[in-house]
């Protein structure tokens, strides 16, 4: 079975990455809202010494008191988490979208590290590596064994310093080495290009800092190409989430000014909150506002282009904000697979120079008032992946797979009310469809090796998006037979 998971893993990491969070940033410490529990801290203070003094060998104080409030942060929900030294800077590059390494997005194929593609002028790109590559060596770690995130921690490092890649390139049948010297990469999380004359196809793979500001830029050029754009297909396949700022702007870009995108509801005052098309609302800093500027660049037409919004299992977080905004103000169709149905927000807190926590602090609401934790946005079509079915899509993780995911809000808390027959045996169903699926993939890998099972988003065997443009242009859509919404679940103690 660990060799199966491991193979369907590359599969699962969209939906997987549904826990990289939806974040308001606030560097705004609070003080205690409680009086301590002197007698619980009186026994953790007890266990403290005792391990201190009566443990095997002896053990790092500071270590042991991170890992204590690791553990206390851990034992709330999957997505609230405490941050060390290393694990915010990681952090906080992954918001940024900029990071130090060689540059390359990459997938794992026969235990080791392949290239999907270089990107532009990065380290990797100017350094010759291609789609396909295999890195077989790390500086003087075989790649054989290793996990995806431990290849990417021993690609990463300090800029200007090198690292010595061994390549096999299948089509040349040689394995040869490449010393790359690091350097900050910025990624691009915003991709657009027109798939027919009059259709434009717009993917947002996260929600990062640059997020908007790059799809205003793309957006505009789109319309200088073609003015007279008839059609847009707006793809949030697999997007995992990321900044809450930037999924109110893009839903901006598309609903009329002032409209609710977005509310919050916890236990804290300003973790109540509406979140409306407004500048107000998504502009953390000072400057230019790129939705005003893209939207007097082109006259309006975002407000009123016949759009088709494209969601899956792995869209979580921040891209489902924006489809389900899109979707209660009726401005677009969503077509696809049922979301992921991560419907709360974390808020990041720094406790100090080097270390901050991420704390879940509210669940986020449609405009219609609907929470989607642990459910996820119900698209309006439901549309396989691929003509044969979504082929796959049981070995994607969602929300509330989790171990001690957060209710909606309305129903009892995990354990308060046990699983009925029913909801057993439905999860059993998808526990057969789950092993259905993995020996699927097992001899589709066998029989096309290096192939990738699933046609690349936007090109032109994306079902899913042949099948937007079906919908855009007036014509049938292939609908699928197999999917239904998905029950809302409880789980056994």
């Amino acid at each position: 079975m660990g060799h199966k998971l491991k193979i369907a893993g590359w599969i699962a990491v969209g939906a997987v990455a549904g826990a990289l969070t939806t974040v308001q940033m606030q560097a705004v410490a609070r003080g205690s809202l409680a009086p301590l529990p002197l007698e619980e801290l009186q026994q953790l203070a007890a266990v403290f010494g005792m391990v201190k003094s009566d443990y095997v060998e002896p053990v790092d104080e500071k270590k042991l008191i991170s890992e204590a409030i690791s553990g206390m942060v851990a034992s709330l929900d999957p997505h609230s988490q405490y941050f060390d030294k290393k694990s915010f800077k990681e952090f906080r590059e992954g918001t940024s979208g900029r990071f130090v390494g060689v540059g390359i997005e990459i997938t794992m194929e026969d235990g080791l590290v392949k290239v999907v593609s270089p990107i532009e002028d990065s380290p990797a790109f100017r350094a010759g590596l291609k789609s396909g590559d295999l890195i077989t060596k790390i500086d003087d770690t075989a790649v054989k064994g290793l996990s995806i995130n431990d290849a990417v921690k021993l690609m990463r490092g300090e800029p200007r310093t090198k690292v010595l890649l061994s390549i096999f390139r299948k089509d040349e049948n040689r394995t040869f080495p490449v010393t790359i010297t690091r350097e900050e990469i910025k990624t691009q999380s915003v991709k657009t290009k027109m798939v027919e004359p009059g259709y434009a196809w717009v993917r947002v793979s996260q929600f990062q800092d640059r997020t908007i500001e790059d799809f205003a830029k793309k957006v505009e050029d789109l319309y200088k190409a073609d003015p007279k754009i008839k059609g847009l297909v707006l793809d949030l396949r697999n997007d995992p989430g990321g900044l809450l700022d930037a999924a109110v702007a893009l839903s901006a870009a598309f609903l009329p000014e002032n409209v609710t995108v977005v509310s919050t509801n916890g236990q804290l005052a300003d973790s109540k909150f509406v979140y409306t098309a407004a500048p107000q609302h998504y502009l953390r800093r000072g400057g230019s506002d790129p939705i005003k500027r893209l939207t007097e660049a082109t006259k309006g037409a975002l407000k009123s282009v016949p759009m088709v919004v494209l969601v899956n299992e792995g869209s979580a977080s921040a891209s489902e904000i924006v489809a389900g905004a899109l979707q209660d103000h009726k401005r677009g169709t969503i077509l696809g697979s049922q979301t992921f149905g991560k419907g709360s927000v974390q808020t990041v807190r720094p406790l100090g120079p080097d270390t901050g926590l991420k704390l879940t602090t509210a669940r986020y609401y449609t405009p219609g008032g609907k929470s989607i934790q642990a459910k996820g946005i119900v698209p309006d079509v439901m549309v396989d992946e691929t003509l044969e079915g979504n082929v796959f899509a049981a070995l994607r993780t969602r929300e509330a797979d989790l171990t001690k995911h957060l209710t909606n809000g309305k129903e009892a808390k995990p354990g308060e009310t046990p699983m009925t027959d029913a909801q057993r045996a439905a999860e059993q169903v998808r526990e057969q469809d789950r092993e259905t699926a993995r020996k699927r993939l097992e001899d589709e890998a066998k029989k096309n090796p290096g192939q990738r099972l699933i046609p690349e988003f936007g090109s032109e065997k994306d079902f899913q998006l042949q099948q937007a443009l079906n919908k855009l242009k007036g014509r049938p859509v292939l609908v699928s037979k197999t999917q239904t919404e998905r029950e809302e679940e409880k789980k056994d103690n």
